[in-house]
């Protein structure tokens, strides 16, 4: 079944496996995962540390050590992640319900977009999410070695995966306080699954995973003097969201992301219309069983504190968040339509082909592109506009924002052949690009691109207290077009290229026939103490969002 899953997924992303990094990617998974290859150390040095778990980027690096250092070596590796998890899914569906259920439920987690988009990129939620599966499953059968191994990895590929293993000890203990004769069937009984454990034994391999996690953490803070990384990070991802209004936003926003984000409302709403007006399917073997009410408790405990705790913290909303709990979304729904539709593969096959769309359909309303293909959009404008911008002006020191920051000072990232000098600007907001326009001076070209994807015109976006919301909580704000932003700074467009919902352009300065003339000594330096192309010092204020 894993060689089955893996030839499948590789062959549908077989188009974008040579793809140069893109955003998180070349902002901190890979750069941690190289500065491991080539120093042996855990905390990364070329980007500040998030104190993101090892265990992904020790993956990556053992693959480069063993094939060779390319993108092409970097997102098969994920996906032999991906097929590993899709496996858990697999597993823990076959578990709950049968196999017709499982293989369906399996094919429906491949194709959802966001699963899909990040199965090939370089990224720890899906890793997490599928060694959740495999915790689940083991779970569900009361092994609890198992379960105890697969929570502590997948707490070690990323910290958040512990809410499932602490929420599920917290639901045994609630077990046990509650009177025997009230809801007994909510649980798992260890005499219909043919298991003698003591309640200790089975909420302590649930919290097993926390040591290795603390232990991880106590280096962490050893070698950087922080616990959870560096204090703009906690403040953008903690602090900065213990707002009720902000939880109340993005709870619904959650909400909406495990119900209906990117087609996925079409399952649900098929789920929930065979469960209020269709009767149980009754076939030869007599009425079709649904998966066991324990077995159900347990995927909506998972469910509800991912969907809360995701609302709570985390400074940046993204989709890629919730995979933990979205195959167990899918799978009930996949369950409820076999057990009571007749034509239950066909409906299958019509929530396959809606998600196989949204790969390619961007929605009405704005989200991250790393969600569905739109991320090749985005890399293939960068490739397109850093090659013209190095072919162009070599020497010249340019204008521009993260993650370009970063494409164009680390050749291994893949966009450009050698590292350019950079003046970094947060966003192309009017704010922002008035401020560039006061030291002018100091750069030869400006890189301009869209930093969000800008869906067009949207009704949600003409109420002003929407907007303010979501700038104030969210970070929104609109880049200005290239026209004006070169009206701003003084310049004319020399190239300009766009894909629905995005765009990128470069912008020539005046004085830039004399600028690139200077010797690359000239100038900033490359990376020199102070200069603002220093890692070390651009990384601080963009970290946050991961």
């Amino acid at each position: 079944m894993f060689a089955v899953i893996f030839v499948f997924i590789f062959l549908l992303h077989a188009p974008e496996l040579q793809l140069p990094y893109f955003w998180d990617e070349a902002g901190y998974y890979v750069p941690a995962a190289r500065d491991l290859l080539l120093t042996g150390r855990l905390i990364p040095h070329t980007t500040v540390s998030n104190a993101h778990p090892p265990l992904v980027m020790a993956w990556l690096a053992l693959w480069w050590k063993l094939v060779g250092y390319a993108p092409l070596v970097t997102r098969t590796a994920m996906l032999v992640l991906a097929a590993f998890s899709l496996l858990g899914v697999f597993r823990l569906a076959e578990r709950v319900a049968n196999t017709r259920v499982a293989i369906a439920s399996t094919l429906c987690t491949t194709l959802y977009p966001v699963f899909f988009a990040q199965s090939s990129l370089a990224q720890v939620d899906l890793a997490a999410a599928g060694l959740t599966f495999w915790a689940l499953s083991a779970y569900v059968e009361r092994q609890f070695a198992a379960t105890a191994l697969w929570f502590t990895m997948a707490a070690l590929t990323k910290e958040t995966a512990i809410l499932a293993p602490l929420a599920l000890a917290g639901w045994e203990v609630l077990g046990l306080l509650l009177p025997k004769s009230s809801v007994p069937e909510l649980w798992l009984s260890d005499a219909d699954l043919e298991s003698k454990t003591s309640p200790v034994q089975r909420i302590a391999s649930l919290l097993i995973p926390v040591l290795p996690l603390s232990l991880w953490y106590a280096y962490h803070f050893a070698h950087t003097g922080y616990v959870f990384g560096n204090p703009e990070y906690v403040r953008y991802n903690v602090a900065a969201t213990l707002s009720f209004t902000r939880f109340l936003l993005a709870l619904a926003m959650r909400v909406w992301q495990i119900s209906g984000y990117l087609h996925l409302w079409i399952l649900t709403v098929a789920m929930l219309f065979a469960m209020w007006t269709l009767p149980p399917h009754r076939d030869s073997a007599g009425e079709r069983p649904r998966i066991g009410i324990p077995q159900q408790m347990i995927f909506y405990v998972v469910i509800l504190t991912y969907t809360v705790a995701m609302a709570l913290i985390g400074g940046a909303v993204l989709a890629r968040y919730m995979l933990s709990a979205v195959p167990l979304v899918i799978i009930l729904s996949v369950s409820t339509l076999w057990r009571r539709l007749r034509f239950w593969r066909a409906a299958v096959a019509c929530v396959a082909l809606a998600f196989i769309t949204a790969w390619f359909w961007n929605p009405p309303y704005g989200f991250s592109p790393e969600d569905n293909l739109a991320y090749r959009d985005y890399v293939v404008l960068h490739e397109d506009g850093e090659r013209f911008l190095e072919a162009r002006y070599p020497m010249a020191r340019v204008l521009t924002s993260w993650p370009a920051t970063d494409e164009i000072t680390r050749p291994w990232l893949g966009y450009t052949t050698r590292p350019m000098r950079v003046v970094r600007l947060e966003n192309f907001s009017l704010d922002e690009v008035l401020s560039a326009a006061d030291f002018r001076s100091n750069y030869e070209v400006a890189l301009i691109f869209s930093t969000k994807y800008e869906p067009g015109p949207r009704v949600w976006d003409r109420w002003r207290t929407w907007t303010e919301l979501k700038a104030r909580f969210f970070g929104f704000h609109h880049d200005l077009p290239p026209a004006a932003v070169a009206q701003i700074l003084g310049g004319h467009i020399v190239f300009s290229e766009q894909r629905p919902g995005q765009w990128i352009a470069v912008i020539e300065m005046e004085r830039v026939e004399e600028a690139s003339r200077f010797p690359l000594s000239w100038g900033w330096s490359l990376g020199g103490r102070g200069s603002p192309c220093e890692p070390e010092l651009a990384n601080v204020c963009r970290s946050s969002r991961r």
